[in-house]
């Protein structure tokens, strides 16, 4: 059974950094990508960053680039989202999920998701 689970949410002040985990599990593939999403109160949830494990390519929504990086750890099959420079509009639930291999921020694309983790960043 696929499992995914997030951490490292929490509440900071703006301009803060926090960095998020994503431990992922039960699956034997070696192709896939591994996206971080995030939902607001009221809103859609919406594709923040995606790494795919083939070739390391990485993808980021506009609203975040420049302040938030994603990195994995392929040997732990963990994945990180560094980020920096936080704004009261990134506060929101961060969801990691299991992807196709060639995915991109589609939600679509993924398949698995974890339970989420509570950012808040106040102004």
């Amino acid at each position: 059974e696929v499992q995914i689970v997030e951490s490292g949410g929490g509440l900071v002040q703006a301009g803060g950094s926090l960095r998020l985990s994503c431990a992922a599990s039960g699956f034997t593939f070696d192709d896939y990508a591994i996206g971080w999403f995030r939902q607001a109160p009221g809103k859609e949830r919406e594709g923040v960053s995606c790494i795919r494990r083939s070739d390391g390519s990485t993808y980021y929504a506009d609203s975040v680039k420049g302040r938030f990086t994603i990195s994995s750890d392929n040997a732990k099959n963990m994945v990180y989202l560094q980020m920096n420079n936080l704004k009261p509009e990134d506060t929101a639930v961060y969801y990691c999920a299991l992807g196709v291999a060639g995915a991109t921020l589609l939600l679509a694309d993924f398949g698995a998701w974890g339970q989420g983790t509570q950012v808040t960043v106040s102004s």
